[in-house]
This record gives structure tokens, C-alpha cells and sequence, in this order.
């Protein structure tokens, strides 16, 4: 039943990243452009080139990055939806959406960088000018999205909420309750955490590193003691990625507390 309004926010990011193309290939927020005097901040590039790869704040993006792939919890939900669920179609369907999605957000990042540099606010669309009427357009498209994609996310953290507390009878009403009251937390702190890369930076490095390395590799292992199997290479791997992952999300989190720029 959400699946149109997934499309729909789906149609709002591809819009987006279509406006942020043309402002960037159009030059519009280049010294002397058009709205470079209406702009956040004026465009801002080092000289370090590639190698700003390999200094510690880089591992700040990481953690934002990984908050691109914190849906696992719907992956159970999808796979018993989806039509003639079979393991190799589900496969498709994962590799095809993964494969999309790291297209779509490398190009989005791409643009906002290369148009702005170190000047890139937390939510990119701030940068733009107020007056640009395209860029104007893609706030309205990305909160249409974000308003149509946020119950696939929601209603995962409902019932991942309700599992935790092991409540087996939900009722019409316990579920309005419950949403309710989830909705009115979760606002109530929108209001006040303004600094939107912050929020991405740190909830990536915690939610977002638990969810991408660690916990995955927790169940395989737990898995593979439970059925008495051997430890392989593979065993060794998941252990390996866990500890990484934790190192990552420590060290990440505490640089983005710090309020270090990326």
C-alpha cells in the first residue's frame, strides 16, 4: 500500500539531482554567476586534492554515508511482499535498489560539492538562493519525498519498538497510540536539532555503523556457533568488519561532536 508513495519520493531525489546538475554545469553559483551573490556562502575549495581522502575527517562522511543503508530492518517485510518472492528474485531486486541508490547519492554528493566545496551546509538545498526558482522547486520535491518515504522507516522503528517490548496482541488502537506518541517525540526533537549534518554525522556513526557492519556480523556469528559450524575465512571477516565498525563509529562520532568541518 506505500508503494505509490515511495514512487512519488523516488520522483522527488531524481528531480533534485536533475536541478543541482543544471546549477552546477550552468554555473550559476560561480564567482559573478547569477546567484552567487544570493547564495549561504560563497563556493570554497582547498588545495589537497585526493589526498583529503586519508585525513581523519573523512571518516565524519563515512558515517553520514552509512545512514544510506540503515533499512535493513524492512528487508523481511519486502521479501514477504514481493511478488513471486523467490531468493534469486529478492537478490535482484537488493542488487538493483543498492546499486541505484549508491548511484544516485554519489551524484547528489558529487554536485553539492563540486558547486559549494568546504561551503556545503548540512542539508546541501540551503546553499541555494532563495530566488532560485528551480532550486525552490527541489525543497518542495525533497520534502514531498521525505513526507512519502518516511512511513516505510517509520513503521519499521514502530514495530521494532513494540518487538522489543514483546507486545504479541496489537490492537487498531495500540498501534495509533503508539504512533501517535512516537510522531510527537520524534518532532518535538526535530524542533530543536537544527544542525541537520550533525544529526546525519552522529546518527551515522552510531545507528548507522551498528546497523551496516556490526550487528550483521554479530548474527552471522552468533548463527554459526549455533549450528556448530567451524570457524572459516569468513568467520575471521565478521569479526573484522564488527571491531572496524566500531572503531569507525567511536572515532566518527566523537570528531562530529568536536564540530569538525569536513
Amino acid at each position: 500500500s506505500l508503494a505509490p508513495f515511495s514512487l512519488v519520493g523516488i520522483i522527488g531525489m531524481l528531480y533534485t539531482t536533475l536541478a543541482m546538475g543544471i546549477r552546477y554545469l550552468g554555473g550559476g553559483y560561480k564567482t559573478g554567476g547569477k546567484f552567487a551573490a544570493a547564495a549561504l556562502a560563497a563556493p570554497s575549495f582547498g588545495s589537497k586534492g585526493a589526498s583529503s581522502v586519508l585525513s581523519p575527517t573523512a571518516l565524519i562522511l563515512m558515517c553520514m554515508l552509512s545512514n544510506a543503508y540503515i533499512a535493513h530492518f524492512n528487508a523481511p517485510k519486502f521479501y514477504l511482499e514481493l511478488k513471486n518472492n523467490t531468493l534469486p528474485r529478492f537478490y535482484q531486486v537488493v542488487g538493483w535498489s543498492f546499486g541505484v541508490s549508491i548511484l544516485l547519492y554519489s551524484i547528489i554528493t558529487g554536485l553539492g560539492f563540486l558547486t559549494f566545496g568546504a561551503a556545503s551546509n548540512g542539508f546541501i538545498l540551503n546553499n541555494y538562493a532563495n530566488s532560485d526558482l528551480l532550486m525552490g522547486l527541489s525543497r518542495v520535491a525533497v520534502a514531498i519525498s521525505i513526507t512519502c518515504s518516511y512511513p516505510l522507516c517509520f513503521i519499521g522503528a514502530r514495530d521494532g519498538i513494540l518487538d522489543l517490548f514483546k507486545v504479541k496482541t496489537r490492537s487498531d488502537g495500540l498501534l495509533n497510540k503508539v504512533t501517535l506518541g512516537m510522531l510527537a517525540i520524534v518532532t518535538a526533537l526535530a524542533s530543536k536539532l537544527t544542525d541537520l549534518g550533525l544529526v546525519a554525522s552522529v546518527g551515522g556513526a552510531t545507528f548507522g555503523t551498528a546497523l551496516v557492519f556490526v550487528y550483521p556480523a554479530i548474527m552471522f556469528l552468533k548463527n554459526q556457533k549455533k549450528n556448530g559450524q567451524k570457524a572459516t575465512a569468513e568467520t575471521w571477516a565478521a569479526k573484522i568488519i564488527a571491531t572496524l565498525g566500531v572503531i569507525m563509529g567511536g572515532i566518527g562520532t566523537g570528531m562530529a561532536l568536536k564540530g569538525l568541518d569536513v
